[in-house]
């Protein structure tokens, strides 16, 4: 699972290193007005909240950082890359089914289930990929090239339904 989610990851990091500080920043793609940058501090945000209650075993996926710097500024967006798949290499395979308390408001309050850690790493990894084809739309807009084939795209998606536009 790990080397799945990492390499996932690594393509936002090749994307950041193919890009300006300006467009990672950019906002002005409609409708949304969000940037690469916003978009991929909110994919880490969401694994670090993981990791900051690890030990706890307490998750609160509403408890984002939200570093300002982390969504303009490609170096610091490619240090938190960094930072958490460093986190990523250190999570012990025999943590993955440990129960934790997850929590997240999903518009109408604060809510809580019980995930095993696997569960829950699962859950941030088909988030980011969701994020990465937000990301895909907002650079196909600004006419930068995607940076590999599979950016954004979920693994279990046929590729024929990828070349006739369905998912």
């Amino acid at each position: 699972m790990i080397p799945a989610i990492i390499q996932n990851l690594n393509r936002g990091i090749n994307l950041l290193n193919a890009i300006t500080d300006e467009e990672y920043s950019n906002n002005s793609t409609a409708p949304y007005y969000s940037s690469i940058g916003i978009h991929m501090r909110h994919i880490l945000d969401v694994f670090n909240c993981i990791f900051e209650g690890l030990e706890t075993k307490k998750i609160d996926l509403t408890a984002r950082r939200r570093n300002e710097l982390a969504e303009t500024r490609v170096s610091v967006g490619l240090a938190y890359f960094d930072e958490v798949i460093v986190k990523l290499h250190e999570v012990d395979d025999n943590m993955m089914d440990c129960l934790i308390e997850v929590k997240d408001d999903l518009g109408l309050g604060m809510v809580s289930a019980n995930y095993t850690l696997a569960a829950a790493l699962i859950q941030a990894h088909s988030h980011a990929i969701h994020h990465f084809a937000s990301i895909g739309y907002i650079i196909s807009q600004m006419d930068i090239k995607l940076p590999d084939a599979d950016f954004g795209y979920n693994p279990t998606t046929p590729r024929q339904n990828i070349l006739d536009g369905k998912s």
